[in-house]
Parts: C-alpha cells; structure tokens; sequence
C-alpha cells in the first residue's frame, strides 16, 4: 500500500449535524430541549495527535477554520475525531472518520489538495 512521505497541511472547517451523547443527554439542563454540544476535533496521523482545535460552546454545528500541520513519515492514515468536552472525567467520544493516504493520493489532483470529509 502506498505510504505518505512529506509534509501535511489538515484545515479542519465545520463540522455539521453532531448528535448529543448519553452524558450531555444526562446531563442537560433543557432535558425537552434538542441537545447541544461542546465539540473539539483532534487530527491524528497513524494514532499520533498533531493537533486539536479549540472547543466550541453549545452547537452541533461548530464552525472552525483551524489549521494543522506535520511533517509525516511512511503515513498509511488521518483520523479525525470529534469530541463533547465534558467538565468532569474523560470527554465524551462524538464522532470519527479516517481517510487513507493512499486514497488521497489516488484522489488528489494537480494541485495535490484534497477536499473531503
């Protein structure tokens, strides 16, 4: 399979249609109410963070224009995981996604970017 060597720019944008988690269900004040989140996403290369964004307050839609970047060695993957910061104990796990290098590179065109997830 092909690996990555080089250097990797990640822009994490938005994220949209976040659901709530048992604990923010629990833990809500608005128990009516549609749950809302306060979600971060980290970006890790083969299960090493290179980097975390900030969280945002109350939304299951957050929007982030953050900027990440590392330099990779034989990468195979991405990860990119969204989760509920918690103010008490281990924060709560939302969401993930991981992209191959290997299908980016496939995918990827003359200007080797690549927009997805």
């Amino acid at each position: 399979s092909m690996k990555f060597n080089g250097y990797l720019k990640v822009r994490i944008g938005e994220a949209v249609g976040l659901q709530p988690t048992r604990w923010s269900l629990r833990h809500s004040l608005f128990r009516k109410g549609y749950q809302l989140l306060d979600p971060y996403v980290t970006v890790s290369v083969d299960q090493v963070r290179i980097g975390q964004t900030s969280t945002k307050q109350k939304t299951n839609k957050p929007t982030y224009n953050e900027e990440f970047s590392a330099t990779v060695t034989d990468g195979h993957q991405i990860e990119l995981s969204v989760f509920h910061d918690t103010p008490i104990g281990y924060d709560d796990f939302v969401a993930n996604c991981t992209l191959h290098f290997q299908d980016l590179l496939r995918s990827a065109g003359p200007s080797d970017s690549f927009e997805g997830w």
